[in-house]
């Protein structure tokens, strides 16, 4: 005999949860769409998103000091020094005494570091194309000068990325 319970016809459906609606989720939405279609893209090159943004802010001003960059992006000097550790590694990234103050170093791209940026540029660019493909040239201006105003409104720091706070620490190395 089969005990399991039959619904009811009677019985009104179940309420169904409205959709999430308005601008905040949307960007939300598109943002992290867009957040992993660009990591998936990166990654073909070796790269995380993290080590993008790190390699564009040290392009931007060669020769910062790695306290600088850790201003920059918020977060503890100890945290730049584990990230650029990474991009060292790839040999993407060079750390150079200070002249002024032997105490600090300076960040600088190297060839392969500069070579690297060139494909993420292209990478970058083939990646907004996708993502932007439903609008003609002048709706992506104008999106792009609505999110600029709401960026600057918001007071977030324009090129830094706030996931650099809550980046997860790399995983130490192991010593053979």
């Amino acid at each position: 005999m089969n005990t399991a319970r039959q619904p009811d016809a009677s019985a009104p459906a179940p309420a169904q949860a409205p959709a999430p609606r308005g601008a905040a989720f949307l960007l939300a939405q598109i943002g992290a769409h867009a957040a992993g279609r660009f990591a998936e893209r990166v990654a073909t090159l070796g790269l995380t998103p993290a080590d993008v943004g790190l390699l564009r802010m040290v392009a931007g001003q060669p020769g910062r000091s790695q306290r600088a960059l850790a201003e920059d992006l918020g977060v503890v000097p100890s945290r730049v020094v584990a990230l650029i550790d990474v991009l060292e590694d790839k040999r993407l990234v060079e750390r150079r005494r200070s002249i002024e103050d032997r105490r600090n170093h300076e960040l600088h791209l190297t060839a392969e570091g500069r070579q690297t940026l060139g494909a993420v540029s292209r990478a970058a660019a083939a990646h907004e194309d996708d993502l932007l493909a439903a609008l003609d040239p002048d709706g992506r201006a104008h999106l792009l000068e609505l999110l600029e105003r709401v960026a600057a409104q918001q007071e977030l720091t324009p090129g830094v990325h706030p996931g650099y706070r809550t980046l997860a620490k790399p995983a130490a190395k192991r010593k053979d």
